[in-house]
């Protein structure tokens, strides 16, 4: 390949990194909170407020837990308590994902609203009736039945205020990770009522976040098919608010979410909000009418679960719930990052190890562009073949570069070569090489999953340093200059690779040439292991190929 061709393509390729991170991204968002301030509303006036005031004193999480009565529930998946008080869901730890590999301490994501870290989701019934006495934070409610909630053993919860009015909480849970609420007022007396249905999501502040550009974290919906993603600091300057026949809502981290599904078949507010803490709601636009001895009821799901693929994909099906899938965040490439894990995931169930899994994708994807880089790479011999006329070339026509010019593309023409082609492997893999890096940065299934010897986690970087001779050496090195063995291996693997190639004819060129395999090296060091897995193996069988190519491929040239 010739050299300006190999420097226009690692730029180009390069380029579209930067470019990627700096600019892609936000501009979605932009749009996205774009179309959502010409569709904001104000409140009505005839739908009651969420507001309410109360008075909290931070404390531990311990003294939270234990300041009030609480059932607790529990199934393989998540363990945690419901609090009498308010009827929250506001302690859930998963029981299967550890905080990091070093500790046996699991996640927790929920917590009780008096802590620095509350977290909790609330629903009910609301009314605009400001005489009527309703259900808040404040509220005990009491136990009919077991005390225990498991998904064999649903709960029940009462609360009577003075007026007749008698509310009711049914919560079941499946087992995995969904809650479902059958929540209903029965009228025992003479008047009649309006009532509007709501759900809400609190979060007292934000938690430790990735901040990268290329993930959302923050406040999540899908209303009337459209993704809604809002960070938390442009909550804190604006609220959003849209009116939707269906969807759903929530509050997403990298690997968790929390996520309210609204009853079927009514019309809903989304409110996202920042008063003192973080708001994700819906509250129902129509009242549902309580007759005299009636009763109402509604139904709506809480689904508090890891981001795995399966269960997203499944509660999605199940439940119809669209677009729920978005909750994971595939980002613009979603129709190359999610066939791209299944390919992976299938190779993982298939080979027990995910590493290997990435080694086995590498060769599909090495043998689906096989033709494409069968076409590239006879083209790159021709043009290895060519140097020495080309070198002829330019010491005959050095002092006129446009004769030059005109004699290059003649003996181009002549030879039946493309000098661009050689850029194709490189600009093919550009999106894969995003896709894959997403995929190991959102996937959970890809957390704290080790391959073999040293790496024990595919979606961080390679933990060894050349610095210290990769451990061997009794001492801790800085973490940028933590470079370990594989993006060593990728580094060493390109430059012979780049070996295989026309050397640049032009000096410079062949400085910034040779030092491209160090740069890259130094650049993908803090990259997931897993993907510079890939990138290593990707290098060594192009090697391959290309060997094998240039070795049947001859050309003869006329001078």
């Amino acid at each position: 390949m010739d050299s300006k061709n190999v420097i226009a393509a690692i730029a180009l390729s390069s380029a579209v990194i930067v470019l990627y991170s700096l600019f892609f991204v936000p501009e979605q968002t932009a749009i996205n909170k774009n179309v959502g301030e010409k569709k904001k509303i104000e409140q009505s006036s005839d739908t009651p407020s969420l507001e309410q005031k109360e008075t909290t004193i931070k404390i531990s999480r311990e003294e939270a837990l234990n300041q009030s009565e609480r059932i607790n529930f529990e199934n393989d998946n998540i363990i945690g308590s419901i609090s009498l008080k308010g009827a929250s869901i506001d302690d859930l730890t998963f029981k299967k994902y550890k905080v990091n590999l070093d500790s046996e301490e699991r996640v927790t994501l929920l917590g009780p609203r008096n802590i620095d870290q509350g977290y909790l989701i609330d629903s009910g019934f609301v009314t605009s009736d400001k005489n009527i006495d309703i259900p808040n934070s404040d509220t005990i409610w009491s136990i009919v039945g077991t005390n225990k909630l498991t998904n064999n053993s649903p709960i029940k919860l009462t609360w009577t205020n003075k007026q007749g009015l008698k509310f009711e909480k049914e919560i079941s849970l499946d087992d995995e990770y969904l809650f479902t609420i059958k929540q209903k007022v029965i009228n025992k007396s003479d008047k009649k009522y309006d009532f509007y249905s709501y759900g809400q999501i609190i979060r007292n502040e934000i938690p430790e976040i990735i901040d990268f550009l290329i993930l959302h974290e923050g406040l999540i919906a899908t209303l009337d098919d459209e993704l809604i993603e809002e960070d938390y600091d442009d909550i804190q300057d604006k609220k959003f608010t849209r009116i939707a026949k269906k969807g759903w809502l929530g509050i997403s981290d990298k690997y968790w979410i929390t996520s309210l599904i609204p009853p079927k078949d009514i019309e809903f507010k989304t409110t996202f909000d920042y008063k003192n803490k973080f708001r994700a709601n819906f509250i129902s636009t129509e009242p549902l009418e309580l007759n005299e001895n009636g009763s109402i009821e509604e139904e709506l799901q809480i689904i508090v679960a890891a981001k795995r693929v399966d269960v997203i994909d499944g509660y999605a099906e199940t439940l119809k719930i669209e677009k729920f899938d978005l909750v994971i965040d595939w980002g613009f490439l979603y129709f190359i990052t999610k066939p791209l894990f299944y390919g992976i995931d299938y190779f993982f169930k298939l080979l027990g190890n995910y590493g290997l899994a990435i080694i086995a994708i590498t060769i599909c994807i090495r043998l689906a562009f096989f033709p494409l880089a069968n076409f590239s790479f006879r083209s790159m011999a021709k043009m290895k073949a060519l140097q020495p006329e080309m070198v002829r070339l330019k010491e005959l026509h050095k002092d006129d570069k446009m004769k030059l010019q005109q004699a290059m593309m003649a003996l181009y023409k002549k030879e039946k070569v493309n000098p661009m082609s050689g850029c194709l492997p490189i600009l093919v893999q550009i999106p894969v090489f995003f896709a894959l890096y997403k995929v190991l940065f959102v996937t959970i299934e890809m957390r704290q999953m080790p391959f073999y010897g040293w790496i024990q986690d595919l979606s961080e970087r390679d933990p060894t340093s050349i610095f210290n001779i990769f451990g061997l050496l009794p001492y801790d090195v800085p973490s940028f200059l933590v470079i370990g063995a594989w993006p060593v291996a990728m580094g060493l693997s390109m430059y012979v690779q780049q070996k295989l190639n026309p050397a640049p004819t032009d000096p410079m060129q062949a400085k910034i040439f040779m030092f491209f395999p160090l740069f890259l090296t130094v650049i993908l060091a803090p990259f997931p292991s897993g993907l510079v897995i890939y990138w290593t193996v990707n290098n060594i069988l192009t090697m391959a190929q290309q060997v094998f190519i240039m070795k049947r491929t001859s050309i003869k040239t006329v001078t």
